[in-house]
């Protein structure tokens, strides 16, 4: 010990910085709405993880619900679900029931 003891500088956002994942470590499915035009709407569903086959769940989607639908490749979202009418409520039971989300990582907005 030096008889003149500096106190290093605290950083008071190291722990924020050290877990910069920890606000986004909760990867949401988001489950939005668009209206066309008149009566007529499409549902969006983004934020499933990669690894999933966006094909098969459209698939199972689509026979589900009775309803058309399309995977779209957006530049910043990646890809995205489309379905026609507004399935907000059936896409996030037909998630959970499936287990590829958890029903607190699931954002529905809209209306």
């Amino acid at each position: 010990m030096s008889a003149l003891d500096v106190p290093t500088a605290f950083d008071p956002f190291a722990d924020a910085n050290a877990e910069d994942s920890g606000a986004g470590s909760k990867e949401y499915v988001h489950i939005r709405i668009q209206q066309r035009n008149g009566r007529k709407s499409l549902t969006t569903v983004q934020g499933l993880k990669k690894e999933f086959s966006y094909n098969k769940i459209l698939k199972d989607l689509k026979k589900e619900f009775c309803c058309n639908g399309t995977v779209v490749q957006d530049p910043e979202l990646g890809q995205v679900i489309q379905l026609q009418g507004d399935q907000r409520k059936n896409v996030s039971t037909f998630l959970v029931q499936a287990g590829i989300v958890k029903k607190e990582n699931i954002k529905i907005h809209g209306f």
